[in-house]
């Protein structure tokens, strides 16, 4: 997985980033939240990995930053705490955070972890691109909605997007489907 990692404290991130990497993880360190933001934006990790407190922006402002953001893909959070993991444990939630382990990491705990992140991650795929599948007939090209009617690709798109249509004959269909009938009319009228 790709990893964003926020940790202040320089020592513990690099031991945490070794280990990452050790499990087989792309893994980028940053020294605060603002910089994690940026991070995030930039590369859009699949899973971040957040100190709570650091200065300027903490742990839960920047959960509460990427679950703002409108990217399409879910982004698995998990928030480092020395506090005991009850404490706090409804306002990270409320920020957005996945999971939350303390420090220092137990790797063996944190595996663990980073497996039930990529099993949600794999599960999340997977609803996103069975809800990007548009059933559509075959021979008159409407779309069969949630609401189990079927509605042309046009009122379909136009009511969900800002897209506007325009009609034209691609060449494949002119040389298959009008070429034809157009040598038809003009042999009919000659």
């Amino acid at each position: 997985m790709k990893i964003l990692l926020a940790e202040d404290d320089a020592t513990s991130r690099e031991i945490l980033a070794t280990q990452l990497t050790r499990l087989g993880h792309t893994v980028e360190g940053f020294v605060d939240g603002e910089t994690a933001w940026e991070g995030f934006t930039q590369r859009k990790p699949d899973l971040v990995i957040t100190d709570w407190i650091m200065p300027g922006i903490d742990g839960l402002e920047l959960c509460r930053r990427i679950r703002s953001a409108p990217y399409h893909s879910y982004t698995y959070i998990i928030i480092l705490t020395a506090m005991d993991r009850k404490v706090g444990y409804i306002d990270g939630m409320s920020s957005g955070a996945d999971d939350f382990v303390t420090k220092p990491c137990d790797i063996v705990e944190l595996t663990v972890r980073l497996r039930v992140a990529e099993r949600i991650l794999a599960l999340q795929t997977h609803v996103n691109r069975l809800e990007g599948l548009l059933p559509i007939c075959p021979r008159c090209k409407r779309i069969h909605t949630k609401t189990k009617s079927w509605e042309p690709v046009e009122a379909y798109f136009s009511k969900r997007t800002e897209a506007q249509f325009s009609h034209g004959i691609c060449p494949e269909c002119y040389e298959t489907q009008m070429k034809p009938q157009l040598e038809m009319i003009r042999r009919r009228r000659g």
